[in-house]
């Protein structure tokens, strides 16, 4: 995941996490004050790597607030995101 300030950084790091490596599009949310989330899924290395070059992108556009990656996260994570 990847959270931004405003929506022009969100949709260049989704863009670029994308096309950097074989990662699937969850969703985004908007979580408020400005602040934006996008999520993605994959194997732990491609999401990993979509992530760094999805925040690399965003910082050309905007600020970048946090990134994380979660190993094998728990199933009913989705409800939570959804």
């Amino acid at each position: 995941m990847i959270e931004t300030f405003g929506l022009t950084p969100l949709v260049q790091a989704t863009d670029a996490m994308l096309k950097a490596a074989p990662v699937a599009y969850v969703g985004w949310r908007k979580v408020g004050s400005g602040l934006c989330s996008v999520y993605v899924s994959g194997d732990v290395g491609a999401v990993r790597a979509a992530v760094d070059a999805g925040a690399a992108a965003a910082r050309t556009v905007g600020d970048v607030r946090s990134t994380h990656v979660i190993a094998r996260p728990h199933g009913d994570l989705k409800s939570v995101l959804g």
